[in-house]
């Protein structure tokens, strides 16, 4: 028997990808709302999974899809007989402008209700946040009537002042962080703009169990407090620091004899102690504005938070500023203690000019010394007139002195005020009755670990930022995509912990066995699968060599038919760790 290799191609995690797409039917859905041409060798789903594989592959440019696909051997799996020539990038460009037109929001709404529906995820907190997407090349200003996004400078989350942006608003569950809303606006438009029409658009989702929205400081508006009250949504959101109720607030949970404990976590770090919350609700009268405008008084709750971490984070903070200050101070000294002085009036008039602050920058407003106590006073001293004509003195010649005055810098490091550190303020349309003091703290800290991650996620492993297309629409529905990649993401990383966690198993993780694998670490498992194409006499056949056993459950997680596997080859190395059913 003659047997030859025709190709081998390193499939990695793509099959998995893969069948959680068709898992959740997303062509299906896709090609529901855009109707297929006869014509067409790839209709608009299967386009879409190529351009989600290409995205949790690292390579979403459109020129670049259907050749790395064919790299990886995905395009049999796709779509059988399917060549690389037939996902080139105006194929893929009229797919994503079909898309806009179909209502992104309704179509990643549609999909993400179908992945709460198959997994049966709970979704009572929805996390809101937003983020800027930078953008190369050069883009019009735009016209009113346009249609996507329009590119625009503002303020840049990337630091990033040189690229027009736009905005993403992103709404994710609390269980996994899994995209359920999005949004997409100009990229001068104001995070307190958006708020509202998240609102909007998450009760439009009708979710069972839905409790509220968690976001950051900018939700804390009028306008944003009259909708929730007027809706019923409930709120959850820091107070900024520049709020007179905050203040207010905050002085009143300090003079409290005791605060009941509300949240208790494990340290992060060896040596330091676990991370406690403390805290009681207030009620107090604010402004609030209705859908007319006009604006009256209303009660919400607020929660006086005590946070361990935080004071501890405000020590260290107040530390690294007085030390950076310090070395402005010292150069301040030097340059003031040097400055000569013919009059002691002339000295005085210079304490005047630096009393209480140090000189700005080019040009800039001068900045309060904040760390320290700085304090000038006078000092004369005699010292030889300089002589108005040139040579040595004669022989006799009577030495002139005359008298210089200047100033002495005395500075004195100020303690950080302990009793202030720590303390933040947050404010929920909820009532005490319907969600406990502890239920809240819980749903804010959760926001660091649900939509802040998947912003992470976005920027650098997505490398979505900054990019360059052709039209606005197409920045949108590109954007919406990547999106989806990451709720296949999120959706993987849960499922896998779950099943962990349900079966007491681990997998290899990248410093031994892990329970809590991420859903990177869960791709680098799959490095081994690879696809075999053999020539037996006149048959050809395909084989994933490299599979082993971890890989087996993790599909098992994902309640994922083996056949996405086909051929399978078992590999006797890298045995999976831990116990399991």
């Amino acid at each position: 028997m003659v047997v030859s290799i025709d190709r081998v191609a390193s499939v990695a995690h793509l099959p998995l990808v893969l069948g959680v797409l068709r898992k959740l039917d997303v062509a299906g859905l896709i090609d529901a709302l855009i109707r297929p041409h006869p014509e067409q060798v790839v209709s608009a789903g299967r386009a879409v999974e190529a351009l989600v594989l290409s995205i949790l592959d690292g390579h979403h440019a459109l020129y670049k899809v259907g050749r790395r696909l064919d790299e990886r051997g995905m395009l049999e799996l796709l779509q059988p007989g399917l060549e690389p020539h037939s996902l080139h990038d105006i194929r893929l460009g009229q797919t994503l402008d079909a898309l806009f037109d179909a209502n992104l929001n309704q179509v990643f709404s549609a999909l993400a209700l179908r992945t709460l529906e198959t997994y049966q995820v709970a979704t009572p907190w929805i996390h809101q946040d937003t983020t800027t997407i930078g953008l190369y090349g050069a883009y019009d200003d735009g016209r009113v009537g346009d249609q996507g996004p329009r590119p625009a400078y503002g303020y840049s989350k990337d630091g990033r002042r040189d690229l027009k942006q736009v905005l993403l608003s992103l709404g994710v569950s609390g269980d996994g962080g899994l995209p359920l809303r999005l949004g997409l606006h100009d990229g001068n438009t104001s995070d307190t703009v958006d708020v509202p029409r998240a609102i909007e658009q998450s009760l439009a989702l009708n979710l069972g169990g839905l409790q509220g929205l968690v976001a950051d400081s900018k939700a804390y508006t009028q306008r944003t407090l009259g909708l929730c009250l007027e809706t019923g949504m409930g709120l959850v959101t820091l107070v900024p620091r520049t709020c007179a109720i905050r203040q207010e607030v905050e002085a009143w949970g300090q003079r409290q004899v005791s605060l009941p404990l509300l949240l208790e976590r494990p340290a992060k770090r060896q040596g330091d102690g676990p991370r406690r919350w403390y805290g009681r609700s207030v009620m107090r009268k604010v402004e609030v504005e209705d859908k007319k405008g006009h604006v009256a008084l209303a009660p919400i709750r607020f929660i006086a938070l005590y946070s361990t971490q935080l004071a501890q984070q405000h020590e260290q903070s107040y530390s690294q500023a007085q030390a950076r200050e310090a070395q402005a101070l010292a150069a301040h000294s030097a340059h003031v203690q040097s400055r000569p002085f013919a009059c002691e009036a002339d000295a005085q008039g210079a304490i005047a000019e630096y009393e209480g602050h140090r000189p700005g920058r080019h040009g800039r407003a001068a900045i309060p010394w904040r760390y320290h106590e700085v304090h000038y006073h006078v000092q004369a001293y005699r010292q030889r007139q300089k002589r108005a004509g040139r040579g040595r003195p004669r022989k006799g010649e009577a030495l002139q002195e005359e008298v210089v005055y200047q100033l002495r810098v005395e500075t004195k490091a100020l303690a950080p005020a302990l009793e202030t550190c720590g303390w933040l303020v947050l404010a929920t349309t909820l009532a005490e009755q319907r969600c406990g003091d502890a239920k809240i703290v819980q749903a804010y800290r959760d926001q660091t670990a649900t939509v802040e991650r998947g912003f992470r996620w976005i920027k650098n492993p997505a490398a979505i930022s900054p990019v360059w297309l052709e039209k606005p629409k197409r920045i949108a529905a590109l954007a919406m995509l990547t999106v989806v990649g990451l709720l296949v993401y999120g959706l993987i990383q849960r499922q896998v912990r779950q099943y962990l966690a349900q079966h007491e198993a681990s997998i290899p993780g990248n410093k031994g066995p892990t329970d809590i694998p991420t859903a990177t670490v869960v791709f680098e498992s799959f490095a081994t699968g690879t696809r075999v194409e053999l020539t037996l006499e006149d048959m050809r056949v395909s084989q994933i060599q490299g599979w082993q056993a971890h890989h087996e459950r993790i599909c098992q997680a994902l309640e994922l038919d083996l056949s996405i596997y086909e051929g399978l080859t078992p590999q006797e190395n890298y045995p999976t760790m831990g116990k399991g059913p």
